[in-house]
């Protein structure tokens, strides 16, 4: 009996640990503000240099695992796209998740109100999954635009 309860266990202990590795691989909202917060202080020393190490997917520092930052300005234009840079330059207020919500829009009237920072809830695609998933996005105000970064839960 005993046997069987210490296989059992050890069972469901082995079931858990993808679990805990998927976790580990996914970035956490302690993790993506303090990404903002370093990607607003290259931006606030230069601006196109933060701009370009933003946009290059291979930059570690702004791009790790699923978390990457992202530049907006207030009407909604990318200025700089840690995981499509392709966006750079698009006014994506517009822009809708699979439920229909205005996330850029939703983020840039996040950026303007008093508090200048926050999170947003939206639909996102995954960059490591692929799937459509809850992302929550964090916002911080810097001069005339947004800096975010965000988690998929």
């Amino acid at each position: 009996m005993r046997t069987l309860f210490s296989a059992s266990l050890f069972s469901v202990a082995l079931l858990a640990l993808p679990g805990a590795a998927w976790s580990a691989d996914k970035g956490g909202s302690d993790e993506a503000v303090a990404m903002v917060k370093k990607a607003i202080a290259l931006i606030k020393t230069d601006k196109a240099k933060g701009f370009a190490a933003i946009s290059d997917t291979a930059n570690k520092e702004y791009h790790d695992r699923d978390l990457y930052v992202y530049v907006y300005d207030l009407n909604g234009v990318c200025l700089a796209h840690g995981n499509n840079p392709k966006i750079v330059g698009k006014n994506l207020m517009a822009l809708a998740d699979s439920n229909g919500k205005l996330m850029i829009k939703e983020m840039a009237d996040l950026a303007k109100s008093p508090a200048g920072k926050g999170w947003v809830d939206f639909k996102w695609p995954n960059p490591v999954t692929k799937a459509v998933e809850n992302k929550s996005g964090y916002i911080e105000r810097v001069d005339d635009m947004m800096v975010g970064s965000g988690v998929y839960k």
